[in-house]
């Protein structure tokens, strides 16, 4: 059975927060399943948020994402209308297969100027050596472009 976690927060508009992954088990990588956004504000409102979750050591642009970029791992958008009847519609892509075995940037973006919940679910997979090694070695070169 394969351990799951979850890493939550609210963070400002324009903030890039640094999701720590440096006090886990060696042995062990992780992988995104799951990117989800929410105002931190009450409804009705207009609300356009995008965040985007970049495995390297610069944040990429949670308005621009680039998925040709390796380091790209997570990018999520959320739209609401508040004259619109229906919730808010949600947009997420994830690379779950890329092997997260150092820290992340995690980026936000709101059209107005509240603060942004977002929730990402991990999973934990035990790796051989070897296997450690090359997902650190990916990475690390990722981290170093």
């Amino acid at each position: 059975m394969k351990k799951e976690f979850v890493m939550r927060g609210k963070t400002a508009k324009g903030v890039t927060e640094t999701l720590n992954f440096s006090g886990y088990k060696p042995g062990y990588a992780y992988r995104l399943t799951e990117f989800n956004l929410f105002p931190s504000v009450t409804h009705p409102t207009d609300a356009q948020l995008c965040a985007v979750i970049t495995a390297g050591k610069t944040a990429l642009d949670p308005q621009n994402p680039d998925f040709s970029i390796e380091g790209c791992i997570g990018n999520a958008v959320y739209e609401n209308d508040a004259n619109d009847a229906y919730p808010g519609i949600e947009s997420v892509v994830i690379n779950n297969t890329f092997l997260i075995t150092q820290n992340l940037l995690l980026t936000v973006f709101n059209t107005e100027s509240h603060a942004i919940n977002w929730q990402c679910r991990f999973v934990a997979e035990k790796m051989s050596g070897s296997e450690e090694a090359m997902a650190n070695y990916k990475q690390y070169s990722i981290s170093d472009e």
